[in-house]
Order: C-alpha cells, then sequence, then structure tokens
C-alpha cells in the first residue's frame, strides 16, 4: 500500500479516455504552471483535460491543448491553451518517446490532481487506440459483468 499513489485534489478527469484508448501503463508527470495557472486550478474554475494529448514538442514532452481557464485577478494572465511542459525523469522521457514514435502509441492525460503536497501532478496513460468494434466489444464485457454481479447479489 505504500507505494500506492493518492489522488488528494482532483482538478479534472478523462473518463473517456479508459474508453477511446487501451491503457497499458499509467506514469505520474509533473507540470511547469505559472502562477495564474495554478491560481486558477486552486480556485476549482471549469479546467478540461478531455481534447488534450501529451506528445513531443522541441524534444521535451508537453501536454497540448488543455483548457485552463484565465484567472480573472491575474495582473500578467497565461493563455488558456498554451503548451505545457512535463516533468518526468530523462530515463522515463526516452522511453516513453521511443514508444510513441516507434509502436505507435499515444500519450492520454487521465487525471489532473494537487498531490499530497499541494503539486501539481498529471496521471498520463500510455495506451493504443480502440476501433470502433474494439469499443463495442469493451461496452459488451462491462455489461455482461454488472449483469453478474446482480444476478449473484440477488442469489
Amino acid at each position: 500500500m505504500a507505494d500506492k499513489k493518492t489522488v488528494t485534489g482532483r482538478i479534472a478527469e478523462n473518463r473517456r479516455a479508459r474508453f477511446d484508448y487501451e491503457i497499458v501503463e499509467t506514469i505520474e508527470a509533473g507540470l511547469v504552471l505559472t502562477g495564474s495557472e495554478v491560481k486558477s486550478l486552486r480556485a476549482g474554475r471549469g479546467t478540461s483535460i478531455v481534447e488534450s494529448y501529451a506528445g513531443e514538442e522541441a524534444g521535451q514532452l508537453a501536454l497540448i491543448n488543455a483548457n485552463i481557464p484565465e484567472y480573472t485577478q491575474a495582473r500578467d494572465n497565461h493563455a488558456p491553451k498554451r503548451v505545457r511542459r512535463l516533468l518526468v525523469s530523462a530515463k522515463e522521457k526516452n522511453k516513453l518517446l521511443g514508444l510513441i514514435r516507434r509502436e505507435g502509441m499515444t500519450l492520454v492525460p487521465m487525471t489532473l490532481y494537487f498531490n499530497d503536497k499541494g503539486i501539481a501532478k498529471l496521471q498520463l496513460g500510455l495506451a493504443k487506440g480502440r476501433k470502433k468494434h474494439d469499443k463495442r466489444e469493451v461496452a459488451k464485457e462491462r455489461d455482461w459483468g454488472r449483469q453478474k454481479q446482480r444476478l449473484l447479489r440477488s442469489s
């Protein structure tokens, strides 16, 4: 239980990711944010990571197309959909970039949250895309699992 990371302050979640992609592995990454972005996240504004993805930007891992609304009280505000650098170890970065380039995998943002120390973190899923028929199969299996649970509970 000691190595299990706890999500204390969940800010945004991409619930559709597990449906659209087959998640192979999850990775925790830090974010390079400006002061107004942190203030906006702490204020609980309508942050969205659903349309966002992580990829390579100038040799670094970056979060692209994530929407963090402007903080109205800030003097110097940020662009809501700017590219944000992700912080991972060099070894992990090289591994992820290699998988993205060679095997055509995708880095999908799963959850944006504050950890125990109050630092903004992003949980990324290393994923393979699903085709339409795969999505139907997953939905069918999920429904059957729910039905089995109901049957077991009722008997």
